[in-house]
C-alpha cells in the first residue's frame, strides 16, 4: 500500500514530477519494497485529485529509471534484483534543489520545441571537416593537443580581443577569458563574486541555467518582471533600492525565454541605475548575432563609459553548441580571478575546439554559416507566428521576437501549461511550462516554444497538434465554469 503523499500545487516543480521524486523516495528508502504492486494509475489519480495523465508521465520516469517494471494486464511493480542494490545513495547525496529542477524529459518525441539549439540541418560538415583538417594538419597541433592556458587559446583571446576592440566592447583595461560555453562564464562569475546571501537581481522569467547558477552559489535571488520591451526598468529601480544586490544579470538582446529586447534608451537608463547602486552589471550576449530584423542595439559593454560592465558570450548558437566555446570579457582585476576559479575547475578549456572555431572564424566559413543560421531563424518563427494565429486558441497571447530562437506564449486563462506537457507529449510534441524558467511570478498559463531547431514542416504540424490539444482543454474548462477571457493574439 503507497504511503500518504503530499503534493505542492504552487511549487515550481510540476505535480508528475513531484510525484515521481516521492515514489523514488519510498522505493529507494524501502517504504515500498520490491514486488509491491503500485496502485493502478487511475486509483492514485483519484486520490491525489491529480489528472491520469500526470501519474502516467511519473510512472514512466521510474521505469525509465529502472526502479518499477510495467506489466501489461496486471499493473506495475516495484523492481527487485540489482537496480535496487548498491549504496544507498539517495541518503548519501543531500537533497535535491527544487529551484534547479530539470525539465521533464521528452523522449523521442517527434516534435521538439523544448530546446534551444541551432538546426543541425545547418551544420555545414563538409566546412568544418575541411577547417579541422586544415588544424591538425597545420605545425601548430601538437602544441594545440598539449596542456593550455586557463585563460584559453592564445591565439583565439587574441582574434576575440581585436573583434570585441573593433565593436567598441574592449577597453585598455578589459581582458577576456575563454570558457566552456557561456554556462562556465556564468558559473565562474558566481564563484568569483557572489557570496552567500548577497541579493542578485535577474530577470523573471528566466533561463533556468543563469538563475540556478547564483542560488548554487547561495545567493537571494530575485526577479525583475520582464515584458514586451525587456526589463521592466520601474521594478528594478525598487529591487535595487530594496535588496541593494550584489550584482544584476540581464540579456538585452532576444531575452530566454521571452524573446524581448530592450531599447538604446532604456539600456542607457539601466546602466545609470546599475551604477548608481554600486552593482555589477552582467550582460548575456550569447542571442545578440540572431537579429532578423530591425536595426542592432548596441550592447550594454559599448554604451557603459566606466567599463565595468561584465559581458558574457558563445559561438554555441551561430556555430556549435557541442564544441563548447564562450568568453567573458570582463576589467583585468576580474579576469585574473576568473581565471584561478577556472584552473581549479578544469584546468583549461579545450584548445582543438578552440582552433578549429579559430581557424572556422578566420577562413570567412564561420560569417556565411551565421548568414544561413539568421535566414533559416527569420523564417521559422515567421511559420511559427502563423501557425499560432491558425490553430491556438482565441486569446492566447504570444511574444513578437525580432530575432533570437524562443517564444513566449501565454494560454487563456484556465489553461496550465504543466499540467498540460504529459498529454502533449503522449501525442508527440514538447515545450516547456513557464513553471521553468519563473523566478518569483508565478504564470501557469505560459509556455515557451523554441522555433529555430525545426523544419518549417514540423513547426506547422505541432502548433496545430498543441492548439487542437489546448482547443479541447479549454472547451473542458468552459464546460466546469473555469474558464476566464485572456488578452488576444498579438
Amino acid at each position: 500500500m503507497v504511503p500518504e503523499i503530499r503534493l505542492e500545487a504552487g511549487s515550481p516543480i510540476p505535480l508528475y514530477r513531484q510525484l515521481f521524486l516521492r515514489l523514488r523516495e519510498m522505493i529507494v528508502g524501502g517504504e515500498l519494497r520490491p514486488g509491491e504492486r503500485l496502485p493502478p494509475t487511475r486509483e492514485l489519480a483519484g486520490r491525489l485529485g491529480l489528472n491520469r495523465t500526470t501519474v502516467t508521465a511519473a510512472y514512466a520516469l521510474l521505469e525509465a529509471e529502472g526502479l518499477i517494471r510495467g506489466h501489461v494486464g496486471r499493473g506495475s511493480f516495484v523492481a527487485g534484483g540489482s537496480a535496487l542494490t548498491g549504496l544507498a545513495w539517495e541518503k548519501l547525496l543531500p537533497p535535491a534543489d527544487p529551484a534547479a529542477a530539470q525539465p521533464p524529459p521528452a523522449g523521442p518525441v517527434a516534435i521538439s520545441f523544448a530546446t534551444s539549439r541551432p538546426a543541425e540541418e545547418l551544420f555545414p560538415l563538409e566546412d568544418l571537416r575541411r577547417t579541422a583538417d586544415e588544424v591538425l594538419r597545420s605545425p601548430e597541433a601538437p602544441a594545440i593537443l598539449q596542456l593550455g592556458s586557463p585563460a584559453g587559446y592564445p591565439p583565439l583571446r587574441e582574434h576575440l580581443c581585436a573583434e570585441a576592440r573593433r565593436r567598441g566592447l574592449l577597453r585598455q583595461r578589459d581582458e577576456v577569458v575563454v570558457t566552456s560555453g557561456c554556462q562556465q562564464g556564468l558559473d565562474l562569475l558566481a564563484r568569483v563574486l557572489v557570496r552567500p546571501g548577497d541579493a542578485v537581481v535577474v530577470e523573471d522569467p528566466v533561463y533556468p541555467g543563469l538563475r540556478n547558477v547564483f542560488l548554487r552559489a547561495g545567493a537571494r535571488v530575485v526577479g525583475a518582471p520582464v515584458g514586451a520591451g525587456g526589463v521592466d526598468l520601474e521594478e528594478l529601480a525598487r529591487l535595487l533600492d530594496r535588496f541593494r544586490p550584489r550584482l544584476v544579470a540581464v540579456t538585452p538582446d532576444f531575452q530566454n525565454p521571452t524573446g524581448a529586447t530592450l531599447e538604446a534608451a532604456a539600456r542607457q537608463s539601466l546602466l545609470r541605475m546599475v551604477r548608481a547602486a554600486g552593482a555589477v552589471l552582467i550582460e548575456n550576449d550569447i542571442y545578440g548575432d540572431l537579429r532578423y530584423e530591425g536595426a542592432p542595439q548596441p550592447p550594454l559593454k559599448q554604451l557603459d563609459e566606466s567599463g565595468d560592465t561584465v559581458l558574457v558570450s558563445s559561438f554555441s548558437k551561430v556555430g556549435f553548441p557541442g564544441l563548447r566555446v564562450g568568453w567573458v570579457i570582463a576589467p583585468k582585476p576580474l579576469v585574473a580571478r576568473l581565471i584561478e576559479a577556472k584552473q581549479a575547475a578544469d584546468l583549461h578549456t579545450d584548445q582543438l575546439s578552440q582552433a578549429i572555431l579559430l581557424r572556422f572564424a578566420q577562413s570567412g566559413r564561420l560569417e556565411a554559416h551565421r548568414e544561413r543560421v539568421r535566414a533559416a531563424g527569420a523564417e521559422r518563427l515567421r511559420v511559427l507566428l502563423a501557425a499560432l494565429r491558425k490553430h491556438f486558441p482565441e486569446g492566447t497571447f504570444c511574444s513578437r521576437p525580432l530575432g533570437g530562437m524562443n517564444l513566449w506564449v501565454r494560454l487563456p486563462a484556465g489553461l496550465d501549461a504543466a499540467a498540460l506537457l504529459p498529454r502533449a507529449l503522449a501525442q508527440g510534441v514538447a515545450y516547456l511550462p513557464g513553471a521553468y524558467f519563473e523566478v518569483s511570478r508565478r504564470d501557469p498559463c505560459a509556455l515557451r516554444l523554441c522555433f529555430a531547431g525545426l523544419p518549417a514542416e514540423k513547426i506547422r504540424r505541432g502548433a496545430e497538434i498543441l492548439g487542437r490539444l489546448f482547443e479541447e482543454e479549454l472547451h473542458e474548462a468552459r464546460g466546469a465554469g473555469r474558464y476566464e477571457p485572456a488578452p488576444a493574439l498579438v
